[in-house]
């Protein structure tokens, strides 16, 4: 039975860092020009693939002793952090203009082909990576991660404008990065313990 705790931590964490995330800039344009329902089911296709590539790679660090996978994570927590902050220092994020796709099936696959590309490497798959080895639960993990990129989505393709009035993407790079540092120093605390 997954955790809920586990649930509710992946979900905030990854909701959190995913808000000013360059896959919810193009979730939104893509929203403002192609009907919503085709956007996000592209774009929850390529955020559930991403978290079981992070749950899966995150899970094979569970094969480690504790103590290395612990310092592994804090050091891993950091680097995200890192990134937020150079995000936070870079402005605004480019967000390219998508193709001119017109039928359900290629505005979904339009959707889904932006994100899945703008996602490798990003700072949620990290966290998604990190939390998988840190709570030793990824189903927990996997449905959280997933769940908050789907309220991230829905937020970017329905009310992503109103959001950004409120919440500067800056604001949103800094939060990030203080929870990315406060569970680095967590995890550093819990290899050194």
């Amino acid at each position: 039975m997954p955790n809920p705790l586990v649930i509710v931590v992946a979900f905030a964490i990854v909701l959190i860092a995913e808000l000013p995330d360059k896959s919810m800039f193009a979730s939104l344009v893509l929203g403002t020009r192609f009907a919503a329902r085709w956007v996000f089911l592209g774009v929850a296709a390529a955020f559930l693939v991403h978290v079981v590539i992070a749950v899966a790679a995150g899970s094979a660090l569970d094969l480690l002793p504790t103590r290395v996978v612990h310092l592994i994570v804090a050091g891993l927590f950091l680097a995200g952090a890192v990134l937020m902050l150079l995000a936070a220092r870079g402005g605004d994020e480019d967000v390219s203009e998508p193709s001119a796709a017109r039928s359900p099936r290629a505005v979904t696959a339009t959707s889904f082909g932006i994100v899945f590309v703008g996602e490798w490497g990003d700072v949620t798959q990290l966290a998604t990576a990190n939390l998988a080895a840190r709570y030793h639960d990824p189903v927990a993990v996997g449905i959280g991660a997933v769940l908050g990129l789907w309220t991230a989505a829905l937020l970017a393709i329905t009310l992503g404008r109103t959001l950004l009035r409120y919440l500067p993407v800056r604001v949103l790079h800094l939060i990030g990065a203080a929870v990315f540092v406060g569970f680095a120093a967590w995890s550093l605390v819990e290899a050194l313990g």
